[in-house]
């Protein structure tokens, strides 16, 4: 889906906290020693130290004692940059900006990473995701031998729509998509991510190795990570301001939604039959559930602006709300995520970040730079959603007990 951030009227980040933009002869009386007359060009304003974090330091020897990728806020940052990097990838490519000129690069050279892989549509050129590695070259220039703790060895990374430039069809057709069928697997953006997703997990195991997009890519990385789940290769994924408005989703609900009235009427009339229809008829057979099957092997991590009318189905709470374990984890309620980790540190809960405090307009609620702000107040939810529970039942469904019949002779 669409991300404000880079509509037709691209190029105006939040300047929030950034203080004016200078004007560039300012800029030029400002500079000591310039030659007078002399201009200096103004800084674009997608560079990473101008639209960036501010308070993100890159990995040095400290990391080897005390790794900052094991707090989970740090994570959601750095892939968040990451992402936002792979939209400056495609605008790099349309402005014909080189590796020595572009912007892009600034998004993940800061945290010792390097570009593997492009992701590139081959309909039209343009560039929808990118392969992410640890770069060992840079970390060595730091005099840090080896990775921190916790930080991944590969990072699959996808963007959303551009609605500008000559990729805006092929985005929006994948909108069109998703909004159709609640799915984007005919897409060929979802075989090129698949194949990445699953040739980096061969390459550093799929314990090191993480999936992570925005709005429309936040659907491919969902998906792509739910088809590498199945093959039995589990994945960590972070999926941002993911798209919950289909009309398949909305037919399917109104479909549960008279599923359960009719159970309500069904429960007041005489049924005769055999033994397991009769189970059914109580419930001992219901449709398995992410509640019913107990413990998920793999869950994402949902981030999610209410205010985000393309995401806020994902907040629906599930009937009998309860919170879902991978492995064996436990753990219930919310808490603040910037006095602790909520439990988003523990492997194996199910994670849903969501927005308490921050932006409300829609434009700037499902914008990518709310999730690396440093005026942001997030929650963690630890418990899972209607919606979430939906996508995944699939992965789960033969962990359900089967009713066995009963004969009578």
């Amino acid at each position: 889906m669409p991300p404000p951030n880079y509509s037709s009227s691209l190029l105006k980040p939040r300047s929030k906290n950034r203080g004016p933009r200078p004007h560039r002869k300012t800029m030029a009386n400002a500079l000591p020693g310039q030659k007078a007359g002399e201009v200096t060009a103004t800084p674009n304003p997608f560079e990473f130290h101008v639209y960036g974090p501010r308070h993100l330091s890159s990995p040095s020897w400290w990391d080897l004692f005390r790794s900052s990728w094991k707090d989970p806020n740090y994570r959601r940052m750095v892939i968040a940059c990451f992402i936002q990097g792979v939209y400056l990838l495609e605008l790099d490519r349309q402005d014909k900006r080189d590796e020595r000129t572009g912007l892009a690069p600034q998004w993940w050279r800061h945290f010792m990473y390097r570009l593997s892989q492009t992701l590139i549509d081959e309909r039209d050129g343009s560039i929808y995701g990118a392969v992410l590695e640890w770069d060992r070259r840079a970390l060595l220039a730091g005099y840090a031998p080896f990775r921190p703790a916790g930080a991944p060895a590969a990072v699959v990374a996808l963007r959303g729509t551009l609605l500008s430039g000559a990729t805006f069809r092929r985005d929006v057709v994948d909108d069109l998509r998703f909004l159709a069928w609640d799915s984007l697997k005919g897409s060929v953006r979802f075989a090129g991510a698949l194949a990445a997703l699953r040739s980096a997990a061969r390459r550093h195991g799929a314990g090191s190795v993480c999936v992570g997009g925005h709005s429309l890519g936040a659907g491919f990385a969902l998906q792509v990570g739910k088809a590498l789940a199945k093959e039995g290769v589990f994945v960590e994924c972070h999926v941002f301001n993911p798209p919950s408005v289909s009309l398949a989703t909305s037919l399917r609900g109104f479909a549960e939604t008279a599923g359960e009235m009719w159970d309500r009427v069904r429960a007041w009339l005489p049924y005769v039959g055999s033994a397991a229809a009769a189970a059914d008829a109580s419930g001992e057979a219901k449709e398995v559930t992410l509640e019913r099957a107990g413990t998920a092997k793999w869950l994402p991590h949902l981030y999610i602006n209410t205010n985000d009318y393309i995401c806020c189905y994902y907040t629906d709470a599930a009937a009998r709300t309860a919170t879902v374990t991978a492995r064996g984890g436990g753990g219930s309620g919310s808490s603040k995520a910037a006095g602790g980790d909520g439990g988003m540190g523990k492997p194996g809960l199910a994670r849903m970040v969501t927005v308490s405090k921050g932006p409300t307009k829609f434009l700037d609620a499902h914008g990518l730079q709310q999730w690396w702000a440093d005026d942001v107040e997030l929650q963690v939810a630890l418990n899972h959603s209607k919606f979430i529970d939906r996508q995944l039942r699939s992965l789960y469904a033969a962990q359900a007990q089967p009713v066995s019949p009963q004969v009578s002779l």
